[in-house]
């Protein structure tokens, strides 16, 4: 399996982007990674947020093929326990899931045509980060479950 970030708009802030950067380099010792970063919007109205999420949802949507699983970083998820989150990558690889994409948004949310795409939604809290934070949380996750998936001490219970 391989996984790939999909990410709308560059990770402005250095200490989040070295951070990533410390989890991406971790992670790649375990399974085939890829971030694509697609371009943000530019030179919209503030608050014409739904032309946004439509601009960013086709771009996701051309990024995606018909075979991946997508699923999307969204408050509204299912949430899952660390444990939780290595099974369900466990199950996906398990399944000889080929890609598994996991798309962070931009600032607003996602289109109704990329909810309809998804094969669901992940929730990392009930507390809503930023859309830039959460990379960095999805990489540490993520890294962390394949950590519990070898047996290896960085995951503590």
């Amino acid at each position: 399996m391989k996984i790939t970030f999909l990410w709308i708009g560059k990770t402005t802030e250095s200490w989040l982007q070295e951070g990533i950067d410390v989890y991406v380099k971790r992670l790649k010792h375990y399974i085939s990674l890829s971030i694509e970063i697609i371009p943000a919007p530019k030179n919209l109205p503030k608050q014409d947020m739904e032309k946004q999420k439509e601009i960013e949802g086709d771009a996701i949507l051309d990024r995606i093929m018909p075979s991946d699983e997508v699923y999307l970083l969204d408050e509204r998820g299912m949430s899952y326990s660390s444990e939780g989150l290595t099974m369900f990558l466990q199950e996906k690889m398990s399944a000889s899931v080929k890609r598994l994409v996991l798309v962070v948004g931009g600032p607003f949310g996602f289109s109704g045509r990329v909810y309809q795409r998804a094969n669901g939604q992940v929730s990392f809290s009930q507390l809503t980060f930023s859309h830039q934070m959460i990379r960095l949380l999805v990489c540490e996750q993520v890294y962390r479950a394949f950590t519990i998936l070898r047996g290896e001490p960085y995951h503590h219970r």
